[in-house]
């Protein structure tokens, strides 16, 4: 988990002041981990701390209360998770927003900042010492987020909007989506998706990341053989291709034709989505990011090793 400036930054632009509630510290069972956060403002919010009495009571107060404060889950709440949290609420607006431009790690807390947190900003900043969001004698330190998963997809039909959708609530997640002309995509794109409309999407792969993932849903066979081919030269961390057996059977044929090794075709998975979950838009769609958020744990560009090895369209 870590510190998502530019969500907080949309929603200050969008709402001016915001508050922010991210849970600070835990003790025994909680709903959510430290570092989960949500945004309230004036008439909504955004993200979850896991929801029940403790949201409801954190976003009822949010612009009431600053600062720390402790919550007995089950005494005070009701909640059957039975543990203590710690919430963290601080108000943004543009200036305080802009006040955390350019930081890779956010401290604060009471008085002088304890040797210790002194102690693991420069082990991140000088060794490269990753952290996690934790409560260090009376202060909140947490990493600020970092868009480090490009994510393509190409094609903006009902499986494509669905993966958009689902994939870009998560964290880390940085979408472009590329399809041939304005009028494919919705008319109000999803804030914080690179909406990329071009009438040639081949000219467009130089320009993707080489650590890219890419999800291939066109409208068009023709195209979706044409940007295999292209991503197999350029390069990428994953490639998956929507349809079945067969159609992977018959561009596996095609891409040797075209130069490709057995060995190179067999990066580009095919077919997406998990079989047991079926082939309606929405269930692809979470399959595929189920095998995204898994990716890292796998060398890039390699098969993946999950608990099932059935996908589909």
């Amino acid at each position: 988990m870590a510190f998502d400036l530019a969500t907080l930054k949309a929603a200050v632009a969008t709402h001016g002041r915001v508050a922010r509630i991210v849970i600070a510290e835990v003790a025994g069972s909680s709903p959510r981990e430290v570092g989960a956060s949500m945004l309230v403002w004036e008439g909504g919010q955004s993200g979850t701390i896991g929801g029940g009495a403790l949201e409801y009571q954190a976003a009822e107060h949010a612009f009431a209360r600053e600062g720390v404060t402790k919550h007995p889950l089950g005494p005070d709440l009701g909640q059957c998770c039975g543990g203590v949290v710690t919430l963290l609420t601080e108000q943004f607006d543009a200036a305080s927003v802009a006040a955390l431009e350019g930081r890779a790690v956010y401290a604060r807390g009471p008085g002088e900042m304890p040797l210790a947190v002194q102690r693991m900003l420069t082990c991140a900043r000088n060794q490269g010492v990753e952290l996690r969001p934790r409560m260090v004698q009376g202060w909140f330190v947490e990493p600020m987020a970092t868009q480090t998963r490009p994510v393509w997809i190409w094609g903006a039909g009902h499986v494509g909007r669905a993966l958009v959708n689902v994939l870009l609530p998560l964290p880390e997640m940085d979408i472009t989506w590329v399809d041939t002309a304005p009028a494919r995509f919705p008319e109000t794109p999803r804030d914080g998706v690179n909406v990329l409309p071009a009438s040639d999407p081949l000219r467009v792969i130089p320009h993707a990341p080489d650590d890219a993932m890419h999800i291939i849903v066109t409208y068009s066979h023709a195209l979706d053989l044409a940007l295999c081919d292209a991503l197999l030269r350029h390069g990428f961390s994953f490639a998956g291709l929507i349809g079945s057996d067969t159609k992977k059977a018959r561009f596996a044929s095609r891409l040797r034709q075209m130069g490709h090794t057995d060995a190179q075709i067999a990066r580009i998975h095919c077919p997406i989505g998990q079989k047991s979950l079926g082939k309606h838009p929405q269930a692809i769609a979470v399959g595929v990011a189920s095998q995204l958020l898994d990716l890292p744990m796998t060398k890039a560009g390699a098969p993946w090793q999950t608990r099932s090895s059935a996908f589909r369209a």
